[in-house]
């Protein structure tokens, strides 16, 4: 694998996918099944095309099964799962249905909600994954298939001890898949700094509300904002869904789904650049609040030490305090109005629009002209 790649200058390494251990734990333990002997490593391909060899651990042979594990690797995009062991475990079974059967044991999580692509009730190992984890075992079975007679079946499990309390500390919980991590991956490579996972796993979640039969949502930015939700407005959180800065991708995402309602919440560090039409909020993309704020605050007619005072401000929670004590505090209903006329130009679609903005300890800064009315459709 090469093992590192070039993102703005800086280099990061690659890792390996939830999806690649078990595969190569799966196929490992086949291998050492049919041949009662131990092995250091293993190779795999991957759907990306980089060919993995990896160090197998925790092996344990017995006359009818074999044990073994491949420990996670996210290489510089550490998550949770990072050092993790992902476990698998092959046996010959009396015959069933199936010549081979795939299934999870102990810290792999089950889907208990629709919209997820693996159904309701089955373990979390996603359609690639388990593609990996045939094609891998069907590598090693090339020469061991006549040990498959009528009279058995090769069972693998996958599991991870550790996967319950892991599972914590990812979207499961918010996903609906209960007893521990999922196993996941659609090309078998963690690719550092990349935000194409990240925001996949936030569109999943919108995926899910509307396979649930919502036609409404409310998206935030993240935790502050779900607060704010949750306090404040005083509404059902099943309809909420975090955007994080990928303001622009998830109204798209909406859109695409069909929803026809989007009340969003947001702190007005964020917020501020919405109203100026900038959709990815990360500061990094863009930081403009300053600037925003102060060509607002001239056009309600603030005069010039007033905005250079503003101009000042390091936070936007600064210029809050500096505003609050003046006759500008309208300021707040102008940004979330404009906030829903750039949001609603955007989508350029019949979808019904409105803004809240708060402040860092979530009280209420401002709300567009309607907010409150498409709130009561949440309760």
């Amino acid at each position: 694998m090469e093992e590192y790649v070039y993102i703005d200058g800086k280099k990061y390494r690659r890792g390996y996918t939830t999806g690649s251990c078990a595969a190569a734990a799966a196929k490992a333990s086949v291998h050492m099944l049919f041949t009662n002997k131990k092995i250091e490593n293993i190779n795999i391909d991957t759907p990306k095309g980089i060919p993995l060899t990896l160090k197998v651990k925790n092996i344990e042979l017995k006359d009818k099964s074999a044990v073994c594990s491949i420990e996670k690797d996210g290489g510089d995009d550490i998550d949770a799962t990072h050092t993790m062991d992902i476990f698998a475990k092959a046996e010959l079974i009396p015959r069933e249905d199936e010549e081979i059967i795939v299934t999870s044991g102990v810290g792999i999580g089950i889907v208990t909600k629709k919209g997820l692509s693996v159904e309701v009730g089955k373990p979390a190992i996603n359609p690639v994954p388990m593609r990996m984890i045939r094609s891998e075992i069907s590598k090693v079975l090339g020469e061991n298939h006549k040990l498959l007679n009528k009279d058995k079946s090769l069972k693998i499990t996958i599991f991870a001890p550790q996967g319950e309390e892991i599972a914590k500390k990812t979207f499961n919980p918010r996903l609906g898949i209960v007893g521990g991590i999922s196993i996941l991956g659609t090309t078998g490579i963690v690719e550092p700094m990349s935000e194409d996972g990240w925001k996949k796993s936030l569109s999943i979640e919108l995926e899910m509300k509307k396979a649930q039969g919502m036609d409404k949502i409310i998206l935030v930015p993240g935790n502050h904002g779900e607060e704010f939700i949750r306090e404040h407005l005083k509404i059902d959180m099943n309809n909420c869904v975090r955007m994080s800065n990928f303001v622009g991708y998830m109204l798209n995402e909406a859109k695409r789904l069909g929803f026809k309602k989007i009340l969003m919440a947001g702190h007005i560090g964020k917020f501020i650049k919405i109203s100026a039409g900038i959709f990815n909020t990360h500061s990094k993309v863009c930081d403009a609040r300053n600037e925003i704020m102060i060509a607002n605050l001239a056009l309600m007619g603030a005069d010039l030490d007033f905005l250079k005072d503003i101009n000042e401000c390091v936070t936007a929670e600064g210029a809050v305090e500096i505003i609050d004590k003046s006759k500008y505090t309208e300021i707040y209903n102008v940004l979330c109005n404009k906030c829903k006329e750039r949001v609603e130009e955007y989508l350029n679609e019949d979808i019904q629009v409105e803004v809240y903005m708060f402040r860092m300890d979530k009280s209420l800064l401002g709300k567009s002209t309607n907010a409150d009315l498409l709130t009561e459709d949440f309760r």
